[in-house]
């Protein structure tokens, strides 16, 4: 009887369904979190950036990984490492994990920062440019709260964080 062998790309097929525990429309690949996953026998090791190094959801992360891969027979043991180098940065989101971000009313965030170091974005519900911040710090470390003049609703934005050189 021959070891079932453990396919990297149906590991990552699983992480696709892990969500972030705030933002259901977003999984972790499509945020940019999964930086590399390792297979050594039955052994899955995952290495990911944190948006934020105190996030308090990253043990929610790390069960829901752990979880969504011992839904595989084969799987035995699986090791996730949250890592500080290298940062985790905004652009590492897909365009996919953006269109996830807008449909659950946040904002992704934008390419660059202007010179000045400040940032703009779109409002997510009809597009406006006619958009304030009303506070840089919003319900978690990684979100802002602004305000849409047009369509007058409020809406969070994701921050956006720059490697600096």
């Amino acid at each position: 009887m021959s070891a079932i062998q453990i396919n990297t790309e149906e590991i990552y097929k699983l992480l696709e369904d892990v969500k972030d525990p705030e933002i259901d429309t977003v999984s972790i690949l499509d945020l940019g979190m999964v930086e590399d996953v390792t297979v050594s026998g039955q052994d899955v090791s995952v290495k990911m950036l944190p948006t934020f190094l105190g996030c308090p959801a990253l043990s929610i992360i790390q069960k829901n990984v752990e979880t969504a891969l011992r839904q595989l027979p084969a799987v035995k043991n699986v090791s996730v490492e949250f890592l500080r180098s290298p940062s985790w940065t905004s652009d590492r989101i897909t365009e996919k994990g953006k269109a996830g971000l807008k449909v659950f009313g946040i904002s992704p965030p934008p390419r660059q920062m202007k010179s000045d170091g400040s940032w703009h974005v779109d409002c997510p519900y009809c597009e406006s440019t006619y958009v304030t911040m009303e506070n840089i710090f919003g319900p978690t470390a990684c979100r802002s709260i602004l305000y849409c003049k047009a369509c007058k609703n409020p809406f969070e934005a994701m921050k956006p964080m720059i490697k600096i050189i």
